[in-house]
């Protein structure tokens, strides 16, 4: 009879992060419940004004609830609401809530060990190079699924939405703010042994999906990434 491998502390850490972050204000809970039971769609707008909040406050809550994966977001037509005539308006539906509400993905032994003999033919050089591709188209997808059209963030509330996507993906990152500008801080990293072998292509992996998701939100960048686990340090670090 095979068991479930037991979460590590790092896994387990990342995952009450992840619901915690987006669960932890009892108001994003019962806006949770409200869009979950809205089975065509609740808008900004209907959040506000049923829990009597102004609308920017409800579309952070809705925001931090799509960054996490809990809600996903589509366009839909126009809510009547100050929106010009005829613009459609995003409505928000809870996303499977089996998946959403998973401890991190575990990866498979037998998957785990095909991707390290297939790094292993490549070679570093191009597996570096492999991984920052795939990171990137992986996390333009994420960004089409947080803010679908042509509508941008500032840099701020998109390295948030960025935050909350990775911590949903088990990274356990928040956004931090100094002088030197913006960054996205990583406490875990949930490819556990597999980082650790290969450290310079999951950081390219995951480098690159900062980047396609950051393009998706707020356009092309170039982040600087200043500290890695793989590499000792106690965080993943990467500065716009």
């Amino acid at each position: 009879m095979t068991t479930e491998p037991t979460l590590s502390a790092d896994e387990f850490n990342a995952a009450v992060t992840a619901v915690t972050s987006a669960f932890g204000d009892p108001t994003r809970r019962e806006i949770y419940l409200f869009v979950r039971d809205g089975a065509d769609g609740i808008t900004t707008a209907e959040v506000a004004e049923r829990f009597d909040l102004h609308p920017n406050v409800a579309r952070h809550h809705l925001e931090k609830l799509t960054g996490g994966g809990y809600l996903t977001v589509a366009i839909g037509p126009s809510d009547g609401g100050a929106r010009p005539a005829g613009r459609p308006s995003k409505r928000y539906r809870a996303a499977d809530v089996d998946h959403s509400l998973a401890l991190p993905l575990r990866h498979d032994d037998v998957l785990a060990n095909l991707l390290a003999r297939a790094l292993d033919a490549l070679g570093p050089e191009r597996a570096e190079v492999l991984a920052d591709d795939v990171g990137y188209e992986y996390g333009r997808v994420l960004a089409d699924r947080m803010e679908p059209g042509d509508g941008h963030r500032s840099a701020r509330t998109a390295i948030s939405a960025v935050a909350d996507a990775l911590t949903a993906h088990g990274f356990a990152a928040h956004a931090e703010s100094d002088n030197d500008g913006l960054s996205i801080v990583s406490e875990c990293c949930p490819f556990g042994d597999t980082a650790t072998r290969y450290p310079h292509v999951v950081c390219a992996l995951d480098r690159g999906m900062i980047r396609g998701m950051l393009a998706g939100l707020y356009g092309e960048t170039s982040p600087r990434f200043e500290a890695s686990r793989p590499d000792g340090d106690d965080h993943c670090v990467a500065r716009v």
